[in-house]
C-alpha cells in the first residue's frame, strides 16, 4: 500500500509483511555485530589495539562500573593531569555510563569492542526504516548494506573503541523519529547525541538547519539550531573545565584566530584564508571526497546532508590534530548514516523530476540503492575490511608472539608502564600507564625495543631508555624479540600533574 506522508519526502510505502521484514532487519544487525566484532577481536589478539585509545576507555568504563567518576590514569598521567583525572575534562561524553553494566559481566577491554560493534551495527534498523518508508523493503536492504560495509564504519572498527561508535545509531534515530512524525522521541534521539561528546551539539545544529527547510518547521529548527550551539559552549567552556580539563586543549583554529570570537571574524574577514583551509592539506578534500563519491552525489540533491556541514566544517577548518581530516580513525563516522540517508532523500526527490524532452521521471530511486551498495562493496579494497581477505590478519608474527610472553611475565595487580600495544592486553588485570618519553618510575615496564611505537620518535630512543632503566635499578625479566619486562620493586612511581 502506497500512502502520502506529510514528514516524507515522496510517497509513503508501508510493509505488506511487518514480521518478515523485522526478521530481515534482526538478521542484519546480528550479522553486522557479528562481522564488526571477529574483527576487533582479532585486532586484540594479535595486538594490533592501543593504549590510546583503548585503554583510556577502558579504564573509565570501568570506573564507572564501580560507581566511581570515568577516571583513567592513563590518559591522565601522559597528558600531564595527573593520576586521578576524569575523561569528563578531556571530553564531555557521560553517555559511556550505559556501558558500565557490561563490566558486570566481563572486565575488559574486549567488552568494549563488541559493545561498539553492536552499536555500530544498531544504526541499521533507523536507517532500513527511514528508507523502506520511501522505496520499500528491497531497497532498505540495498542501503543497510551499504552502510554495513561504509569505510567510515570500517575504520571506526579498526580503530580501537571510540565514543563516536553511539553517533550513528543516535543522529538516525533523531532524523528516523522526526520523518515518522515522532517529535519528542527524535527530542529525546537529539538529547542522548548532546551526551556523546561536546561537538555533537554541532551535529544538532545542523539538523536544525535541515529542518529550516521543512514547512512548518521553524520554531522547532530555531530550537535544534540554539539548543545544540549552546550546548557545545557550555560543554567546551564550563563542564569540561570544572572536571580538571582545559577548554583550549582542542583548539586547531590559529590560522582564523586565537579563539572562537577571533576565528568567527576571521573567517568573515578573509573567506579565502577559510577556504583555502577546507582543503588544505590536500588530504582534507580526499576525505570528503571519500565521503560522497562512494554514494554518487545523490545526497547533494537532498537538504538533509546540511546537517552534517557544522561538524564537517569543526574538522576540516582546523590547522592542528591531522588526524581529524584523515580518511583512517573514526571521525567520519559520525557523517555516515546521515549522509546514507541524504542520499535515499536525493534519490527521492531526483525520482520526481520530469525533465523536459524525456517524457517521463528519471528513476533514481530504482538505481541508486542498488548502486550505493555496489559502490561500498567496490571500496572496501581500499580500506580497512580489506584485511579481512589476508591470511596473516588472523595470525600472530614473531612479535605478537613474543609481546604476549612479555604480557604473561606481568604478574597481576601491579603498577605497569606499557608500550603502546601491551596496554589493552594488561588492562583487565593491572594499571596500565603507557610507556612513553617522561620515566614514570613504575615497578613494572614492558618495552619494545624492535618497532617504533608512540610516542617515541624513532627506535633508538627506546632503546636507550631501555638502557637508561637497567642503570637505575631495574632488572631484565624477559626479553625476547625485542620485547623488554623490567622490574625494580623498590621504585617510586612520579605521577604528578605536570601541566
Amino acid at each position: 500500500m502506497i500512502t502520502m506522508s506529510a514528514e516524507t519526502a515522496g510517497p509513503e510505502v508501508r510493509p505488506e509483511h511487518p514480521r518478515r521484514e523485522a526478521v530481515t532487519v534482526g538478521v542484519l544487525v546480528v550479522a553486522a555485530t557479528v562481522v564488526y566484532s571477529a574483527f576487533a577481536l582479532v585486532r586484540y589478539w594479535t595486538f594490533r589495539t592501543t593504549t590510546y585509545d583503548l585503554v583510556i576507555f577502558d579504564q573509565a568504563v570501568r570506573s564507572y562500573s564501580r560507581f566511581h567518576l570515568p577516571v583513567a590514569i592513563v590518559k591522565g598521567v601522559h597528558n600531564g593531569f595527573g593520576p586521578h583525572f576524569s575523561v569528563l575534562g578531556d571530553h564531555f561524553s557521560p553517555i559511556l555510563a550505559v556501558l558500565a553494566p557490561l563490566y558486570w559481566i566481563h572486565d575488559g577491554p574486549q567488552t568494549l569492542l563488541v559493545a561498539q560493534a553492536v552499536l555500530l551495527a544498531l544504526a541499521i534498523v533507523p536507517l532500513w526504516a527511514f528508507t523502506r518508508r520511501r522505496f520499500g523493503a528491497w531497497a532498505a536492504h540495498c542501503v543497510a548494506g551499504a552502510y554495513a560495509l561504509a569505510w567510515p564504519v570500517a575504520e571506526t572498527v579498526a580503530f580501537d573503541f571510540h565514543e563516536m561508535a553511539f553517533t550513528p545509531v543516535l543522529s538516525m534515530l533523531m532524523l528516523e523519529r522526526h520523518d515518522a512524525g515522532r517529535r519528542w522521541q527524535c527530542a529525546l534521539a537529539a538529547g542522548a547525541l548532546l551526551l556523546v561528546k561536546e561537538d555533537m551539539g554541532l551535529l544538532v545544529a545542523g539538523f536544525g538547519l535541515y529542518l529550516l527547510t521543512r514547512p512548518g518547521q521553524r520554531r522547532l529548527a530555531a530550537a535544534f539550531v540554539g539548543g545544540g550551539l549552546a550546548w557545545t559552549w557550555l560543554a567546551s567552556r564550563v563542564l569540561i573545565p570544572a572536571f580538571g580539563g582545559s577548554a583550549d586543549y582542542y583548539w586547531a583554529y590559529d590560522a582564523l584566530g586565537k579563539d572562537l570570537p577571533h576565528a568567527a571574524l576571521g573567517a568573515l574577514t578573509h573567506p579565502w584564508t577559510a577556504l583555502k583551509l577546507l582543503v588544505t592539506p590536500s588530504v582534507k578534500a580526499s576525505t570528503m571526497g571519500w565521503l560522497i563519491l562512494p554514494l554518487l552525489l545523490i545526497p547533494l540533491a537532498s537538504p538533509i546532508t546540511l546537517a552534517v556541514l557544522p561538524l564537517l566544517a569543526e574538522r576540516m577548518l582546523a590547522n592542528r590534530f591531522g588526524n581529524w581530516w584523515e580518511p583512517r580513525f573514526h571521525y567520519n563516522v559520525a557523517l555516515t548514516a546521515l549522509l546514507i540517508a541524504a542520499g535515499v532523500d536525493g534519490a527521492c526527490r531526483l525520482s520526481r523530476l520530469r525533465p523536459p524532452g524525456l517524457g517521463g521521471r528519471l528513476r533514481v530511486d530504482l538505481v541508486w540503492p542498488v548502486a550505493a551498495l555496489l559502490a561500498a562493496a567496490l571500496v572496501i579494497p581500499r580500506f580497512s575490511f580489506k584485511h579481512f581477505f589476508e591470511a596473516a590478519f588472523y595470525r600472530r608474527d614473531a612479535h605478537a608472539q613474543a609481546a604476549d610472553a612479555a604480557v604473561a611475565a606481568v604478574p597481576r595487580g601491579v603498577l605497569v608502564e606499557a608500550a603502546n600495544v601491551a596496554g589493552p592486553q594488561l588492562s583487565g588485570r593491572d594499571r596500565v600507564l603507557l610507556w612513553d618519553t617522561k620515566v614514570r618510575w613504575a615497578p613494572w615496564v614492558v618495552a619494545d625495543t624492535a618497532i617504533t611505537t608512540f610516542p617515541f620518535p624513532w627506535v633508538g630512543a627506546q632503546r636507550d631508555r631501555v638502557r637508561y632503566l637497567r642503570h637505575n635499578g631495574y632488572r631484565v625479566v624477559l626479553s625476547r624479540d625485542g620485547w623488554v619486562v623490567l622490574n625494580r620493586p623498590d621504585a617510586t612511581p612520579d605521577l604528578r600533574p605536570t601541566r
